[in-house]
């Protein structure tokens, strides 16, 4: 059985992760926004992926994309579907991706099912569509990926139409909670997303690997998934308020920074003692003073993920002038950081840095100087063969500082 990922705002960042993960040759995209997996859904590490925001298994491929010939077909499985759920109310959603269909026409079709059901006896209650697909928040308040629910996937693939069953979403609550309510955060230095830190991570440490893959499946119903210890740990150089050391611990690697401030270093012992109250894990951690740029770090690390430092910030668009300097005085101090750290590491050794971009109109960015010599630095640039190398750049429309992720391996 395959598993289906919806990718999320900036899809490159999502399937570029995926692709690290899993390999290039397991993936197939399905549209524009969304990516099979070849890999067995009880398998899939959904809780650790920064860039998918829903996670399906796939149950089957239907040869058309005619709405009322998979209505048709609906109706006629639906019935036998509901008899193997547990006893209680039955809770049925749909969505669809690509097909030529409307809100009207899909809420038609789930009130046909409904009837379907109901005259088995089963009772079920439709959630209603406020857009073609629902959202992650409708999705957990209405229970679609409990024991009683089932939402339907429907994803146009060419003159076919791929159906698949949600089985998790991102976990909303437990995001905002640890972006939002740690207790020390300081705007000035950046506030790395939480989704962004597990894409950064994910890309540094590559594929995982087989012994971190639990059987999700069989874990009983209500029980919370066991906290994997993979036996490899991150270093993150730059690591100001800790979001990345965070998302790493949660993902069960060991997690060592450091800062240049001891204000910072600070902040992050706060958060991640904070962390221990809410979730738990038991790979070691550790934070220390020091300068990126010439420190000698003594942690035993196996790879590095990292936002580095990204320049001043700007709420209205500077000059060119005041672009260029910034850029002069974030590229000298990565290049330090790059030149430091490559005496410090093995060959292969893999990075995956966070470094500033300045978007100076729709698309298009100013780039720091040191990408056009990383070769010279000692490193190789790691390509991608579902991405771009110019689409892994993290960005909204209005800002002006972006992030553009550089994947790396030391020669």
């Amino acid at each position: 059985m395959q598993s289906l990922l919806i990718l999320g705002r900036q899809p490159a960042l999502g399937l570029a992760e995926l692709e690290s993960l899993y390999g290039a040759n397991a993936l197939q995209m399905v549209g524009n926004q969304t990516v099979i997996v070849d890999i067995d859904p009880c398998l899939l590490a959904f809780d650790r992926l920064g860039g998918s925001v829903k996670f399906c298994k796939v149950l089957t491929t239907l040869d058309t994309t005619d709405w009322r010939k998979i209505e048709q077909f609906l109706v006629g499985v639906a019935p036998g579907h509901s008899e193997t759920m547990p006893e209680g109310k039955m809770l049925l959603g749909l969505s669809v991706i690509g097909l030529d269909t409307n809100i009207r026409q899909i809420e038609a079709t789930g009130l046909t099912m409904k009837k379907a059901i109901r005259n088995t006896g089963r009772s079920v209650r439709l959630v209603p569509n406020k857009a073609l697909e629902l959202n992650s928040a409708q999705i957990i308040h209405n229970k679609l990926t409990g024991l009683n629910g089932w939402e339907l996937v429907f994803i146009r693939d060419g003159n076919k139409t791929v159906v698949a069953q949600t089985v998790k979403v991102q976990d909303i609550e437990s995001y905002t909670r640890r972006d939002r309510e740690r207790p020390k955060r300081d705007s000035k230095v950046g506030m790395l997303p939480p989704k962004l830190a597990q894409i950064i991570i994910n890309l540094a440490a590559g594929e995982v690997p087989e012994t971190a893959l639990k059987n999700i499946c069989e874990i009983p119903a209500g029980e919370p998934i066991p906290m994997p210890t993979l036996g490899a740990s991150v270093l993150d150089p730059f690591c100001g308020t800790g979001v990345v050391l965070q998302e790493a611990l949660l993902m069960g690697y060991g997690a060592y920074g450091s800062d240049l401030e001891q204000r910072m270093v600070d902040f992050t012992e706060g958060n991640l003692a904070w962390l221990k109250e809410w979730y738990v894990y038991e790979t070691p951690t550790g934070v220390i003073q020091g300068d990126a740029t010439h420190y000698k770090w003594a942690y035993d690390f196996d790879f590095v993920a990292c936002e580095t430092y990204l320049g001043r910030p700007f709420t209205s668009r500077p000059s060119p002038e005041i672009i260029n300097q910034t850029a002069s005085e974030c590229n000298l101090i990565i290049r330090k950081f790059l030149q430091n750290i490559a005496t410090q590491i093995k060959s292969g050794t893999r990075l995956c840095i966070a470094i500033p971009a300045w978007q100076n109109g729709y698309n298009q960015f100013k780039h720091l100087p040191l990408i056009d010599s990383l070769a010279d630095l000692g490193y190789n640039r790691m390509s991608f063969e579902h991405v771009r190398d110019a689409d892994l750049i993290y960005h909204r429309e209005d800002q002006i500082v972006a992030r553009q992720l550089l994947v790396l391996t030391k020669q």
